[in-house]
């Protein structure tokens, strides 16, 4: 499986992985359902909400790791 970096486009690790939707939910990206979510990149979307995207794509990439 691939790895998820914070310059991956949210849309594609949604693709690559449903089940990582409540992750991002949790860490207050509740964008996931936006269009600009089709085009925005990890470290685009985190920049806008806040979020630390390297601590975010850790955690995505643990999750889809474990499974």
């Amino acid at each position: 499986m691939a790895k998820v970096t914070v310059d991956t486009i949210i849309a594609d690790v949604l693709k690559m992985d449903k089940t990582t939707a409540p992750i991002f939910l949790k860490n207050g990206m509740h964008c996931i359902g936006c269009p600009v979510s089709s085009a925005e990149s990890i470290k685009e979307a985190a920049a806008g909400h806040g979020v630390n995207a390297q601590k975010l794509v850790d955690e995505l990439n643990q999750h889809m790791e474990a499974k």
